[in-house]
């Protein structure tokens, strides 16, 4: 059985994405980002980043202990190894994969979450900080639109970089990008989109969506972060 401390982002529905796709049992444990119980000290103890997704196997490989694995990417990389799947034992074709997985990782996520930020919530929208990252938001667009060109999955084969990707082209409208302007990165997105496991990741984090929108004070506690959000000892 796998804990899954969670909220319905594209962080968290990386994660959710592979436990649907592997079949493997597991559990949601919310963690309401906008309530700050990201700062609870049981989640610190698996999360010190204080950011979720996190995931607790209790039925890890050597049968030891139960493992904690925080950070998303660290994570897809864990259950992969874990089950053998979506990440190839191929020596180029694995280090393919994890090129794409940290591609996402280092720029695709934190861009466009930057996007999101300054272009949705941000209390001043500043035309510099919208413009500076909706066009980076393009140009990754653009780097993963001719990376599909030529493969119909991210790296090759169906893998941990698409269910990296996948999450954060959902919100395409929000980050001002059209689909329509990279069509490879459109075929890729359908397909995506009409696997049964991304179905299903996504359905079952529905009912917390439903109270996932974010009050001024939610907005205050979530993007109000400093060292003195955290428990101190």
């Amino acid at each position: 059985m796998i804990d899954l401390h969670f909220w319905p982002t594209p962080n968290g529905h990386k994660v959710s994405i592979f436990l649907e796709e592997a079949g493997l049992d597991y559990r949601f444990f919310p963690v309401n980002i906008g309530k700050g119980e990201q700062f609870r000290p049981e989640f610190l103890k698996i999360a010190p980043n204080n950011r979720m997704p996190a995931i607790l196997d209790h039925a890890p490989a050597d049968g030891g202990e139960p493992i904690s694995v925080f950070e998303s990417g660290a994570i897809l990389v864990y259950l992969a190894e874990k089950t053998g799947k979506f990440l190839s034992a191929d020596l180029r074709l694995r280090m393919k994969t994890l090129e794409w997985l940290f591609w996402q990782m280092g720029g695709l996520g934190p861009m466009a979450g930057q996007n999101h930020h300054f272009s949705q919530y941000a209390p001043e929208k500043i035309p510099y900080a919208i413009d500076r990252y909706v066009k980076e938001t393009n140009r990754l667009y653009g780097v993963l639109d001719r990376q599909l060109a030529n493969n119909e999955w991210v790296a090759g084969a169906y893998s941990i970089a698409d269910m990296a990707s996948y999450p954060w082209v959902v919100s395409h409208d929000k980050q001002s990008q059209k689909l329509e302007d990279f069509p490879h990165v459109k075929r890729w997105f359908d397909a995506m989109r009409a696997r049964p496991a991304v179905i299903a990741a996504y359905a079952k984090g529905e009912p917390m969506r439903e109270s996932a929108n974010m009050t001024e004070e939610d907005k205050k506690v979530l993007f109000g972060q400093t060292a003195t959000n955290l428990p101190r000892g």
